[in-house]
């Protein structure tokens, strides 16, 4: 069966193609950095319950403290980039979604439970003992099967030609198992956000955490290590997700394609830049490098997503009906949220320590 032939028809834009483009990747990497924060403060609250010692212990429960609002914020953070997905490509993931309907109406109940664990890791730290570290690593757990659920709807939204498994297994519970790009896909993604996620608690600790010198550095040792050789690991991992892309696509990142092998070039750099950084323990000078890189990391997300589905859909080809009222309302919608969550994060007793 031609592929082609399963793909619904694409609903017309109230704007601009490039609008959603631009929003789309404005907003997921903003997605991207809580849910590295969380992945990662998770990580290192975990391993630091395996570390003897005052230092250790405390900096598990400073982290405790921070994780509801990290997860909290992955969440709203993420609801944007996913309504900007469906505007531009809702006729592929709606139809990759209903493949996998199971398991996606799966993913609400464990959010909220990940979510609940979190809140009783952080209020019960004390009262839990040695059974917290048992709560966090269900809730890290959780979140990555959670993660591995969107891996495989979006790997699966831009592979029409395993859609036709539906007419032999049509409850919803089909995974895109057979294709060779999900593991390292979900690897290159887990890694880099547990890299990210030991630099933001390097980034924590060393200034939140400050008032305890020997919380803080500990915080900044164990993170900035976390950080360093997961960030090398991610060498070969995005090696291995680069090999297994089709001969076509993995082309336009050796030259076939000048901006494709420009983002290859600098996100390469950029993270040979922060290597460096990060076995120097370098926060701001890391941080400063890892901003771009997860932006630069998610436009080459964006050409192999492009170069997937150009055999069956191109989005400039949407018909346009401009609505403009949709748009503005969003914006302004936009800035007030923002503002308000300023204004809320000021309020919060954890931030004021910076002071």
């Amino acid at each position: 069966m031609n592929p082609a032939t399963l793909i619904p028809i694409a609903d017309t834009l109230t704007a601009p193609n490039g609008w959603f483009q631009f929003f789309l990747m404005l907003t997921f990497p903003l997605h991207l950095f809580a849910m590295n924060a969380m992945l990662g403060a998770g990580l290192v609250a975990f391993i630091s319950h395996l570390y003897p010692g005052r230092a250790y212990r405390e900096l598990s429960h400073e982290l405790a403290k921070a994780l509801p609002f990290l997860v909290a914020f992955t969440v709203n953070l993420g609801v944007a980039p996913l309504l900007f997905v469906n505007v531009i490509y809702g006729h592929l993931l709606y139809s990759s979604t209903v493949l996998m309907g199971l398991y996606w109406l799966a993913v609400i109940p464990l959010l909220i439970i990940a979510y609940y664990l979190a809140y009783i890791y952080d209020f019960s730290f004390k009262q839990l003992g040695n059974l917290a570290m048992f709560v966090l690593l269900a809730v890290l757990v959780l979140l990555l099967t959670v993660g591995f659920i969107f891996s495989n709807n979006m790997s699966m939204m831009i592979s029409p030609v395993s859609w036709s498994r539906w007419f032999t297994t049509p409850g919803g519970t089909l995974l895109n198992l057979a294709d060779p790009t999900l593991l390292p896909r979900y690897l290159h993604i887990i890694t880099g956000s547990l890299a990210v996620g030991g630099l933001f608690s390097a980034l924590y600790a060393s200034t939140l955490l400050k008032s305890d010198p020997e919380v803080s550095e500990a915080g900044k040792k164990l993170g900035m290590q976390l950080f360093s050789w997961l960030t090398l690991l991610q060498f070969g991992v995005g090696t291995w997700f680069l090999l297994t892309l089709p001969q076509k696509t993995m082309s336009r990142f050796m030259g076939g394609s000048p901006v494709a092998t420009l983002l290859l070039v600098v996100g390469v750099l950029l993270a040979v830049a922060t290597l460096i950084t990060g076995f120097k323990r370098l926060v701001l000078p890391t941080v400063c490098l890892t901003l771009p890189l997860v932006y630069v990391m998610s436009f080459m997300r964006d050409v192999v997503r492009g170069n997937f589905l150009a055999p069956y859909f191109n989005p400039s080809t949407v018909p346009v009906q401009v609505q403009w009222s949709p748009l503005i309302f969003f914006l302004v919608t936009l800035m007030l949220g923002l503002v308000l969550v300023v204004w809320m994060l000021s309020k919060l007793q954890i931030f004021k320590k910076v002071s």
